[in-house]
């Protein structure tokens, strides 16, 4: 197993792996740009490189401080997250160059798998069923018209790099092609250093499930069940559940197969996640996420194995752990996933400094954070703060319990949106367990929060830091529904 690991990424994922790291006995190191001097990953670290610059190109995307800091500090290992250069074939390249290895699949299964049109095409060869759409990123405007027309209206532009929701947009004429695809090409840019795209059939209200996989260098392939992730806005995820609701031991035996000949024909290795579009009875293949997923949790609750851990060990060479066949799940699990965002103004993000934090607890609760009262959170990078999860017996005490939890959830001086995510656990169609990728779009559109909390956020954050009780004297005194001490945990602005 290797001494130390280098982490290349910040914020909750960061201070995911840096948990499991000092779990098993290895030294760790931190990388941080300066907007992220005083941040939680670069205090739990054992050690911590500064990256300068906060930009994201001259910081967590610039591989040659990355390396140089691996290097520098005597790591062994590199592992990058999700996200940022998690899914970067030339950055696996260039660990691995420097005589360190690369937390996550070879280089090769990245060029494979990593690209989102290479991995239609090692797919298709193996016979897991496609969306209509293209096999090659286009930069040439004519030329994505053209295969446009071929697909049909609408069409959904995709970064062809990186994932988690960003360079995507719909066109639904061909009018609205060209600037669909400059708004995702310069996203992805931003986000994964590669502003390449191509061209899908836009399925209207699919479901969203995917499969984690697990595979060693020997060349053993497991999945580790589903997740469902219908439930998002503008293509990012915002609640996951595992199991589906839609999902029978039939279909989910289906679907697990393709799974795993996905993961075969790119001789993947390392944890990673095929993502299917699901219609009735009949999945597409969408994408494989190669690398840990922000919704990992919920198949740590439901399996009861440790991702991170896993990883760390298939990359030092360990073969899996278990079969198929020794791969159980217990119960239902489910996760909200906060971001530092304002719902007035339409989700946009909203850094500033954290007054308050108070993380939900209890029976069945996990919450991942990346955040801490007085922190400032930067106007830079992706602006998730946390995520919550839940487990219980039951689909139905696992969504009460994760309400619960995120009535608990306090965050003052940022937005979040704590509160439109009970509504939604709350709404008929999501307890019956019928989402789907426009589920949103179709029942919560126009959403706003409701009685104006900001006055009493910052009441409550004067308490707080006078007497840590005051706030929680308040919060339990009676009132009528209407009034935002009833759900304090469910205001996050300030």
């Amino acid at each position: 197993m290797f001494a130390k690991v280098l982490v290349a990424n910040r914020g909750e994922i960061a201070v995911r792996v840096l948990r499991t790291l000092r779990e098993m006995g290895i030294a760790s190191v931190a990388v941080y740009s300066d907007a992220d001097r005083d941040a939680l990953h670069v205090q739990l670290a054992d050690e911590a490189v500064p990256l300068g610059d906060p930009r994201p190109s001259a910081s967590y995307l610039d591989l040659d401080k990355l390396v140089d800091a691996a290097r520098k500090t005597g790591s062994q290992a590199v592992h990058p997250g999700y996200g940022f250069l998690s899914e970067n074939a030339a950055f696996a390249r260039r660990v691995a160059a420097a005589g360190l290895v690369f937390v996550g699949p070879t280089p090769d299964a990245l060029a494979r798998l990593g690209n989102k049109t290479e991995a239609r095409r090692t797919v298709a060869a193996v016979g897991v069923p496609l969306i209509p759409g293209m096999d090659a990123p286009q930069a040439d405007p004519e030329r994505l018209a053209a295969e446009a027309e071929r697909i049909g209206y609408p069409v959904l532009v995709k970064a062809a790099a990186g994932g988690g929701g960003k360079g995507m947009r719909v066109a639904a004429t061909p009018a609205d092609l060209r600037a669909a695809a400059q708004a995702a090409a310069s996203e992805a840019t931003a986000a994964f250093g590669d502003g390449s795209v191509y061209l899908e059939r836009f399925l209207d209200r699919p479901r969203h499930v995917e499969f984690q996989i697990l595979a060693d260098a020997q060349g053993h392939v497991v999945h580790l069940f589903e997740r469902e992730c219908s439930v998002q806005r503008r293509h990012q995820k915002v609640l996951e559940e595992t199991p589906s609701p839609a999902l029978d031991d039939e279909l989910r035996e289906r679907m697990g197969r393709a799974a795993i000949a996905a993961a075969r024909a790119a001789g993947y290795v390392n944890a990673g996640t095929v993502e299917f579009l699901l219609h009735g009875r009949e999945f597409h293949f969408l994408e494989v996420n190669a690398r840990i997923q922000v919704e990992h949790p919920i198949t740590e609750l439901l399996t009861g194995l440790d991702l991170v851990r896993c990883q760390l060990e298939i990359a030092a060479g360990a073969s899996l752990p278990l079969s198929q066949e020794q791969v159980t799940r217990r119960g239902h699990a489910i996760e909200a996933r906060i971001y530092a965002e304002d719902p007035r103004r339409g989700f946009a993000p909203s850094p500033g400094r954290i007054l308050l934090v108070r993380h939900p607890e209890g029976p069945g609760i996990r919450c991942d954070s990346g955040i801490y009262s007085g922190l400032e959170v930067p106007v830079y990078y992706d602006p998730i703060l946390a995520k919550v999860a839940a487990h219980a017996p039951t689909r139905e005490a696992a969504v009460a319990r994760l309400a619960r939890a995120l009535e608990e959830f306090v965050v003052l001086g940022v937005d979040t949106p704590v509160e439109f995510l009970l509504d939604v656990l709350r709404s008929k169609p999501f307890t019956e367990g019928r989402t789907h990728t426009r589920f949103l779009e179709e029942h919560f559109a126009g959403w706003m929060p409701g009685t104006d909390s900001n006055r009493f956020a910052l009441i409550a954050a004067a308490l707080e830091r006078s007497s840590p009780h005051a706030v929680a004297a308040v919060s339990a005194t009676p009132a009528d529904d209407a009034s935002p001490w009833r759900r304090l945990g469910g205001w996050g602005r300030g």
